[in-house]
């Protein structure tokens, strides 16, 4: 293992374990925020911007292909060259895209923005990574919990706060607040976060880069404009061909690297392998509730089931499903020091049907809808601690980013299913309102029930995961920390 260029951070004192986890968490929410922040005002952007629906839907899409591209490449730099730069340079690219969104009033700077705002979506796993290198095995579990939980907390917290400024100030204040939080967690990880000693070294991949980033860019852009372009459309089918091409033949060139970006050996484990499919189930179910709930409060009264709420409601009664995530990080913690992150992920699974379930049968009132979120809340809390803690437990240490980057792909791959799948069925059984063809309450009720058997597909797939021996020890038990990073 190669040492790091620099003098650790170890050596100028260690940081206290709570500042640690309290930064890298408000950094992962920092960095979530991002997939909500635009919500509120995508009505509007084709007027705000001079642009048509279609373009101004660019802005979703752009965010999420940077996103795909970026993560795993980070991930590896970060294992090469140190996570905590990684880190920095993640939110350096938040900073600046919020910025340049912040100034833009036409479609091409504003979707230039957007993407560099995707590019910091490694700054979760990153910041996983840093506490299984950083902290004391006590603190690791409820640690890692938090971290992933920021994912979902962000999104849930942002949108009432996005609404709620979207109403009331100009749209440029969304994007300023977006870089003023980014600096804010930039200047944090500078004085508190240290550099990890724990290097994998060797060169970077940079043909299994541009595979890896040309396959996913084409299966993604083909999953998420599909419905846009047809399903059946030349472009779609075209893509989805090209994809699998490259991936194959991207395939091929990393099983003949000594230091590929994507160790495949490694991801065929039976427990990072069944990890990463669980966590495409349950990225698909988290959006599910995103794309049922807002749509059910804001429709009118009409329809016979919508609430005609405003999208500052939406984002309140969504708000609770974010501190219930939270809430959730000690308890996803305790079930994995005491049972294994196995039973943690089969626990969460539980949990997340039942919301689904209750989902089909309550949607007549506002405080019904809360209730839903909340138990989606406390469902996607336990069970993405407990992922990470599963891809570490059979991870080399110096490959730690890596594996927890490819992880957090494929969460995005199953939101990207979940939109695609909901975007077909929404505008497939809809009703007729004044002459406007409006999604059915059926419709609802099928993505619900669909990502109700997904959940229960996850608790499945969660059964073939191998039992572990100590369960405390899970996410170091593949490889430990040098002493001097490690003793705290």
């Amino acid at each position: 293992m190669d040492e790091p260029s620099d003098t650790p951070a170890h050596a100028r004192g260690a940081p206290k374990p709570g500042a640690l986890v309290a930064v890298l968490a408000f950094s992962g929410i920092v960095v979530s925020l991002m997939q909500t922040l635009v919500v509120p005002i995508l009505p509007r952007l084709p007027s705000l911007l001079g642009a048509s629906v279609s373009d101004t839907s660019w802005t979703v899409t752009a965010t999420l292909l940077a996103a795909a591209v970026a993560t795993p490449v980070v991930g590896r730099l970060g294992d090469m060259y140190g996570k905590r730069r990684m880190l920095l340079l993640s939110l350096v690219s938040l900073a600046a895209g919020s910025t340049v969104a912040a100034l833009s009033d036409h479609l091409a700077p504003m979707l230039a923005g957007r993407a560099l705002q995707g590019l910091a979506a490694g700054v979760i796993p990153l910041g996983i990574s840093i506490m299984r290198d950083e902290l004391p095995r006590e603190r690791l579990a409820s640690a890692i919990a938090l971290m992933s939980a920021s994912m979902g907390v962000g999104g849930a917290l942002g949108l009432p706060a996005a609404a709620f400024l979207a109403d009331r100030t100009d749209w440029h204040a969304l994007f300023w607040a977006s870089a003023g939080a980014a600096v804010l967690a930039l200047i944090l990880v500078t004085a508190i976060v240290p550099e990890s000693p724990v290097r994998s070294g060797g060169s970077f991949d940079v043909v299994g880069a541009v595979g890896l980033s040309a396959g996913l860019f084409s299966f993604l852009l083909a999953v998420t404009k599909g419905a846009d372009w047809g399903w059946t459309s030349g472009r779609t089918l075209g893509l989805f061909a090209a994809a699998a091409v490259v991936l194959v033949l991207w395939g091929f060139w990393e099983l003949r690297q000594k230091r590929p970006l994507v160790d495949l050996r490694t991801t065929v484990r039976r427990q990072v392998l069944v990890t990463n499919l669980a966590s495409i189930v349950f990225g698909f179910a988290m959006l599910a509730m995103s794309l049922v709930l807002p749509q059910i409060i804001q429709l009118p009264e009409a329809t016979g089931y919508g609430l005609g709420q405003s999208m500052l409601t939406v984002g309140l009664a969504m708000a609770p499903s974010g501190l219930v995530m939270m809430a959730m990080s000690p308890v996803s913690a305790k079930i994995t020091n005491s049972r294994g992150p196995k039973t943690t992920l089969m626990v969460g699974a539980v949990v997340v049907a039942c919301a689904y379930s209750l989902g089909i049968v309550m949607m007549g009132s506002l405080w019904q809808l809360v209730v839903v979120s909340a138990t989606m809340g406390a469902g996607i809390g336990i069970s993405y601690g407990a992922m990470p803690a599963l891809i570490m437990g059979a991870t080399p240490v110096e490959e730690t980013a890596a594996a927890n980057s490819l992880n957090t792909l494929m969460r995005s791959i199953g939101t990207s299913l979940s939109s695609a799948v909901a975007g077909m069925i929404l505008s497939h059984m809809t009703m007729d309102l004044g002459g406007v063809a409006v999604p059915s309450q059926d419709a609802f009720r099928t993505i619900m029930g669909i990502a109700a058997l997904g959940a229960v597909a996850a608790l499945v797939i969660a059964m073939f995961l191998p039992k572990r021996k100590a369960p405390a020890e899970a996410v170091r038990e593949s490889g430990r920390v040098p002493a001097s990073a490690g003793s705290r």
